[in-house]
């Protein structure tokens, strides 16, 4: 198995595209007071600045942070060459994200591929073509090629950085000396809070889990999760690759940077994110018949309310009538901090996906039915329009033109993308 994981690839992105930012400090995510880091490069990580760290924090940490606030469309074109490039060397790999995937070498034993070598030049290629950095592990399950994809890369040592061999190859004796001497928080899938559940338990390193009963983890962190710390703890994993996983969602979240009050205000800011679903599902040539509406309120409580149809939807008024209806169905108890849309259960984009008939259960019947109408009308009838102002944004950019609810009071159109708010507000107004 081959584990390839490109290095601070957001950050790495922005410097590509802007040069003058090279040898400083930089950063995507949220500059606002609620924003959190996405990406630093390794000039912001001597300053201990590192991903998921709020904002607030990285910038005390590094007052000269420059903090991006990310572009997801011009991520997702480096992506999709990064995947160019897998795919040269075997089409059995599976994408995790944008910047990371993991291949199954297997099926090249017999064309006398040696692993080592289809990994350094894996590694040559991205950064030649795309002139990004990578860190390849080279392991017999993914558990030992994603470890050892993260030992290939640079780390930062006493404020310095320390260059990382690029690639890493697990032996079987590397592999009894990782499992005694590595923390459990360095296994798949164990976050802060499952770290915290097993140290309460006196298990702190991988060694310790292997002289525990799957049973007794069970009790504390699921089966699930027990069943692969017990196999991870053994150096065993069977998962296999899975290649080219099908995308199931689509979605637009925002944290605001001034939290909503009142149901007016959220069913102003979902057109937006109508706007931004809308324009994601017909860039993949797809409808969506079920829609999810996600509320966080400033006391971190959630609500979720969800819809499907009977038949598809890329429009961003019907969109908009949707999740409004199911905006007005929740109980708004408190003020909004954070907004979502999620599109799913796609169709591919023809008129069979867009039949006129529909079946609707509702908890308000009027709102909803009337949405369902909307939705309904707006899809059959506005394709073409649809059509002429997504080929004006291809061709002369996504700012050529936008929909009202994308106008601020000076008149410029905003057309705003998918993931945009994803860290978090830019600033706080």
């Amino acid at each position: 198995m081959l584990h390839v994981d490109l290095d601070a690839f957001f950050a790495s992105v922005e410097i590509l595209d802007d040069p003058s930012l090279a040898g400083k400090p930089v950063c995507v995510g949220g500059a606002g007071a609620r924003g959190v880091i996405a990406s630093a490069s390794y000039e912001a990580r001597r300053y201990g600045v590192h991903s998921a760290m709020p904002s607030v924090i990285a910038l005390r940490m590094c007052p000269d942070l420059i903090i991006l606030p990310g572009r997801f469309e011009r991520y997702e074109v480096y992506s999709r060459r990064f995947h160019d490039i897998i795919n040269d060397l075997t089409p059995n790999y599976e994408p995790l994200g944008l910047d990371e995937a993991f291949c199954d070498l297997r099926s090249l034993r017999r064309l006398s591929v040696a692993p080592l070598e289809a990994a350094a030049r894996l590694r040559g290629r991205i950064g030649d073509e795309l002139g990004l950095l990578s860190g390849v592990g080279l392991g017999r399950n993914k558990l030992f090629a994603k470890l050892a994809s993260k030992r290939s890369k640079p780390r930062v040592v006493n404020g310095g950085l320390v260059e990382g061999p690029g690639v890493v190859w697990v032996s079987r004796d590397l592999e009894s000396a990782w499992l005694e001497e590595l923390p459990v928080r360095a296994l798949w899938g164990v976050g802060p809070a499952t770290a915290a559940k097993l140290e309460k338990l006196g298990l702190r390193y991988v060694r310790d889990l292997a002289l525990v009963d799957e049973s007794t983890l069970a009790h504390h962190v699921g089966p699930a999760m027990a069943a692969s710390l017990s196999a991870y703890a053994k150096g065993e994993d069977f998962r296999e690759v899975v290649a080219q996983r099908e995308v199931k969602s689509v979605g637009h979240d925002q944290t605001f940077a001034r939290s909503l009050e009142g149901v007016d205000a959220v069913l102003e800011a979902m057109k937006v994110h109508a706007a931004v679903v809308a324009r994601a599902l017909r860039g993949q040539s797809r409808v969506a018949r079920t829609f999810t509406v996600i509320v966080r309120f400033d006391d971190r409580t959630s609500v979720s309310r969800s819809q499907t149809l009977a038949f598809g939807l890329d429009d961003e008024v019907g969109i908009a009538a949707i999740a409004g209806a199911l905006v007005q169905s929740m109980e708004l108890h408190n003020l909004v901090r954070l907004l979502a849309l999620h599109a799913s259960s796609f169709l591919e984009r023809s008129r069979n996906a867009m039949q006129l008939t529909f079946a609707i259960d509702t908890v308000t019947p009027d709102t909803r039915n009337r949405a369902v109408e909307v939705g309904r009308d707006r899809q059959v009838g506005h394709e073409a329009l649809r059509d002429a102002v997504d080929e004006i944004r291809r061709r002369f950019g996504r700012t050529s033109v936008g929909t009202a609810s994308e106008l601020r009071e000076d008149g410029v159109t905003i057309v705003t993308q998918r993931g945009s708010h994803a860290f978090g507000p830019e600033q706080t107004p």
